[in-house]
């Protein structure tokens, strides 16, 4: 067996199919076909949720989206009753965007089930040092997800 790490393309591309199929199979495990949001809307809104109010931009940096994208992403919230707009205190000519408790609601209920799927693979077939291995590599995840680069 060979301990030399992979290239960082080959790693690339093993993280990123990891991560399709993954992905595929979590939204599987609490599909949203019945409802009017995707993936793109969820995934703001959670970001809302956790980070409090905050302006298109803001969402869009933070998203890795253009802020246009972000803006179709926000009226289809607002549209929704799941976010409401109010202007800045500090600042009148931003607007800062706010969860709904409707918002916050459909946050709560979607990824429970995903995570309790997540939760009970992890806890059936992982050894503990396999969680903590899955624990820095989400550590790591995330740090790259924040990157400059």
């Amino acid at each position: 067996m060979n301990s030399e790490p992979l290239s960082s393309e080959d790693t690339a591309v093993e993280l990123m199919r990891a991560m399709t199929r993954l992905r595929a199979r979590l939204r599987t495990e609490a599909p949203i076909d019945d409802l009017p949001w995707n993936w793109s809307h969820l995934t703001t809104l959670h970001r809302m949720v956790k980070h409090g109010p905050v302006t298109t931009s803001a969402l869009a940096q933070a998203e890795h989206v253009r802020r246009q994208s972000m803006a179709e992403i926000v009226a289809a919230l607002r549209a929704g009753g799941l976010i409401t707009t109010a202007k800045d205190p500090n600042d009148g000519r931003k607007s800062l965007l706010s969860v709904t408790p409707a918002g916050r609601a459909l946050t709560e209920r979607i990824p429970a089930a995903r995570e309790a799927w997540l939760a009970g693979v992890i806890g059936s077939t992982l050894k503990a040092t396999e969680r903590r291995t899955l624990e820095k590599a989400a550590e790591i995840m995330n740090r790259m997800a924040d990157s400059e680069l």
